[in-house]
């Protein structure tokens, strides 16, 4: 892999704070540790989107807001999903995650899996908002992985994402060399759930990964300046 700056690092990464019982003054001191570092996204459940959009623009900072949608489970109906993606996309959200249907992809059902990603892309793109499509790699065989893979290359979200972080397991190398082998150039890729050092970090996007979520930005920005 090409040597990159620590600010190029940076960029890489969505900052997470996923937990439901994270406070608004964890939040604040979350977007304002972000705006620091200068990480592309911080990454939030919907309901604070406002709240920390408006402190990311009281510090002039380029760093948007990516919200998740149908978070973690992916339970929701698509209509549902749909709703929640422009509700939050005119609350400030400037990406979105939403989490595919795990039940209805393991009941073979991949016509739902195709008309879910359809609408729910397509009313991002209506705002010219980027539109990453979780998997949850952990609970899926090779082949389904293959399989919406394909259904991507068909849709064209703007990345594909591993894992939420809140499944029995998080992003693979594996796992992300496979989707690659698939999608190639034509999608990006998300790697998320477990990615704690600046080892994993690097590892992961010389395996394909386009973008990092993590909760350990800091550390692994730090620790990157004392190797870089």
């Amino acid at each position: 892999m090409k040597k990159i700056t620590p600010e190029e690092l940076a960029k890489y990464i969505d900052q997470t704070l996923l937990k439901p019982f994270c406070t608004l003054e964890e939040l604040k001191q979350h977007c304002i540790s972000a705006a620091k570092y200068n990480f592309k996204t911080v990454a939030i459940n919907n309901a604070p989107v406002s709240f920390c959009r408006d402190i990311l623009d009281s510090l002039n900072s380029d760093v948007i807001c990516d919200a998740a949608i149908s978070f973690p489970l992916g339970q929701s109906t698509i209509e549902t999903k749909v709703f929640e993606t422009i509700d939050i996309i005119n609350k400030g959200a400037r990406e979105v995650d939403y989490v595919i249907n795990i039940s209805q992809l393991k009941s073979g059902n991949f016509d739902y899996i195709r008309q879910e990603m359809i609408q729910i892309v397509t009313a991002a793109h209506a705002y010219n908002v980027p539109c990453k499509v979780i998997f949850e790699n952990c609970y899926l065989e090779n082949d389904e992985i293959v399989k919406l893979c394909n259904i991507a290359l068909e849709v064209k979200p703007d990345f594909i994402k591993t894992s939420t972080g809140f499944g029995t397991g998080g992003a693979t190398l594996e796992d992300v060399k496979l989707m690659k082998s698939i999608v190639g150039d034509n999608i990006k890729i998300k790697a998320a759930g477990g990615i704690r050092s600046v080892e994993d970090a690097l590892n992961f996007i010389d395996a394909g990964a386009s973008r990092l979520g993590t909760s350990a930005g800091i550390k692994i920005i730090e620790d990157y300046k004392k190797l870089y």
